[in-house]
């Protein structure tokens, strides 16, 4: 009687764990001695060089340098026009592997898909394959990546599925939503799972990462979805920022209501002029309708970041600081 009960118990256990589904977690220790870290952002950059795709990279390999990078975070939109053909598509050697040659991006590169990465072969950039290939390249729908000693926890998030119009109304495009159908289902697990995540982390800092921006003044502007399914969450657990691409350009929002940083690097290509919308000037500390791309240096005290062009000039910088719970400008 005793072992069926313990049997049951055992089994009870193993389907309510199976139920609990959570991100991917994966670890990335840090080579500097005090435990800080630097990295840098860029998004919307697969052009094959192009569109100065190559002189964004040319400059985030000078600042990489001078910051001793430990990694590099692209924010989707890694391949144009329509993402990989396959995982054998030489696309990726052209807008990667051959453009990213200077010797400090030489480095892990966490990525996650964009819209137009889904418009291709979304399956190829989750492979394998291409890790053989580059060994830098480390690309998942959502995952965490946390940090050592508490310092850092990343929430990357699989922002593309959450926006309707691309299955309301795609036009000519074609996606790849295999693994992502049932679509309620799949955002479901995905808005628990970063819940979940986040209320359990005891990161110094917590940083949300997707493609799509939640709050813009550029051409593509607010993803209206993301504000109602997820800004609550992030706002309920105190993330300290969220990390976009998507519009083609740099942007720092400072959100009057939380003082939550909504910021943009989208700038790893091709730019759109012109194409600001109107904005809180109170809020908007930064948009830059150009190339360029963010550097980020954070210790337990004070997270830091910067935006440079296209030439390398520093456009914005600002610091958050824990200390006084304060965010002040530089």
């Amino acid at each position: 009687m005793r072992i069926s009960v313990v049997v049951g118990v055992c089994v009870f256990l193993c389907i309510l764990k199976s139920c609990v589904s959570e991100f991917p977690r994966f670890e990335h220790r840090s080579t500097k001695e005090d435990g800080s870290l630097s990295f840098l952002v860029v998004g919307d950059w697969g052009r094959k060089g192009q569109f100065n795709q190559s002189r964004v990279a040319d400059q985030m390999g000078r600042v990489g340098s001078e910051l001793d990078i430990d990694f590099v975070i692209s924010t989707g939109d890694n391949f144009y026009d329509e993402g990989l053909t396959g995982v054998n598509d030489t696309a990726f050697e052209e807008s990667f592997t051959r453009v990213y040659t200077h010797p400090s991006l030489q480095k892990q590169w966490y990525t996650v898909l964009g819209n137009h990465d889904y418009m291709g072969d979304a399956g190829a950039q989750l492979s394998d394959v291409l890790a053989k290939k580059d060994k830098r390249w480390f690309c998942r729908r959502s995952f965490v990546l946390a940090t050592a000693k508490g310092l850092v926890e990343f929430f990357f998030v699989d922002t593309t599925p959450f926006v309707d119009k691309y299955f309301t109304d795609p036009g000519d495009h074609t996606f790849d939503w295999t693994q992502v159908l049932p679509r309620k289902q799949y955002l479901s697990n995905v808005l628990h799972d970063l819940e979940m995540g986040l209320k359990k982390s005891r990161a110094t800092w917590k940083i949300v990462v997707g493609h799509h921006a939640i709050q813009s003044a550029g051409y593509h502007g607010v993803t209206q979805e993301l504000v109602d399914q997820i800004l609550p969450i992030l706002e309920a657990n105190n993330v300290d920022m969220y990390v976009n691409g998507h519009d083609h350009c740099l942007q720092h929002i400072m959100s009057s209501k939380n003082k939550m940083p909504f910021l943009t690097s989208g700038g790893g290509s091709k730019a759109w002029k012109g194409s600001t919308k109107q904005w809180d000037p109170t809020e908007m500390k930064l948009y830059y309708d150009g190339q360029g791309f963010v550097s980020f240096e954070i210790t337990h005290s004070n997270a830091k970041f910067v935006y440079y062009d296209v030439d390398g000039k520093v456009l914005h910088e600002w610091t958050l600081s824990k200390d006084s719970d304060s965010k002040k400008k530089l």
